[in-house]
């Protein structure tokens, strides 16, 4: 996982991007990958960690109407989430995650193990993906960041 988020890291850096992340069910942990890194200031601008659908609305300017339609774990709120997260920062690419990591909140339409992705640079469309991890919260929770982490290099190379 470090070697994903040193990847990403340099790419930001050679391309001279700021990175800002708005995660909900994992916690700032990209973020933590993204600042374990030495000189990550150079590429890591803020991290959001709104875990409860208030801190969506209040820090990122989600829709309370978008959150009753679609649920939090859905690629409507994570691709609100980025243009929140770039609206809030000086970032030059967001990236969100909302998810169900477990045990318990799935449900049959979205089970755990459910992640919503969205990636955006300012000025540009959001994209976005949802996934379907398996194993216990910390195996889901770890899959969502590395398949971010993943995600987010392949948009910059």
């Amino acid at each position: 996982m470090q070697y994903l988020a040193e990847a990403l890291h340099s790419l930001l850096y050679k391309q001279q991007l700021m990175l800002t992340t708005a995660e909900s069910c994992t916690g700032g942990w990209v973020a933590k990958m993204m600042t374990d890194i030495a000189g990550s200031s150079a590429s890591f601008d803020r991290g959001f960690i709104t875990y409860s659908n208030a801190a969506k609305i209040e820090m990122l300017s989600v829709s309370p109407q978008t959150l009753a339609r679609y649920g939090a774990v859905s690629e409507a709120i994570v691709m609100e989430m980025t243009a929140g997260a770039l609206q809030h920062s000086q970032a030059d690419i967001a990236l969100a995650i909302s998810g169900i990591a477990g045990p318990s909140g799935g449900t049959a339409e979205k089970p755990v193990g459910t992640v919503c992705f969205a990636w955006q640079k300012r000025g540009e469309a959001a994209q976005c993906s949802t996934q379907c991890f398996s194993g216990n919260r910390d195996a889901i929770r770890a899959s969502a960041v590395c398949y971010i982490l993943k995600t987010v290099a392949n948009t910059l190379t």
